[in-house]
């Protein structure tokens, strides 16, 4: 993180160094590899054994589990092939759930502690729009935060 002070400003260093151990950190919006659910081993355990919330026309399936990666979550998307025969559509549906999934992750996750396995499911039968997707996103990471919280 670079911050700019201007040349007539004078600012002590321990000014700096408490504003920069008080600054909160923010999450970078990307959806690099290192976060990337691949591992079908673990994509079976969590339909197994994971718990799920839904906010139609989404469904996200989690569970908690610890990686040797160091990352905080790992997240996947998925497309049914029975409501969406032709691939266009299904890479178009999962390219908007990644978007809009990377736009919203730092404001829900910034704060998590726990290491969490996502799978996002879009359920529904009609071609949504990244408006409507980033609308249910958000409901859907809210009711993610109140069944792990248990509120």
């Amino acid at each position: 993180m670079i911050f700019i002070i201007p040349k007539n400003c004078i600012v002590s260093f321990g000014w700096i160094l408490v504003f920069l151990l008080t600054y909160p950190y923010k999450m970078k919006q990307t959806y690099s590899g290192k976060e990337k659910l691949k591992s079908k081993k673990l994509i079976e355990q969590m339909f197994d054994e994971g718990d799920s919330v839904l906010a139609y026309p989404l469904r996200l399936v989690y569970l908690e589990t610890s990686f040797d990666d160091g990352s905080q979550f790992k997240t996947g998307v998925s497309v049914s092939k029975r409501h969406f025969k032709k691939a266009v559509d299904r890479n178009h549906i999962k390219r908007l759930l990644r978007e809009a999934y990377r736009l919203h992750k730092d404001v829900y996750f910034n704060n998590i502690t726990t290491q969490y396995a996502f799978m996002i499911l879009y359920i529904g039968n009609h071609k949504p729009t990244l408006v409507q997707l980033e609308t249910k996103m958000k409901l859907l990471f809210e009711k993610f935060h109140k069944s792990v919280s248990g509120n």
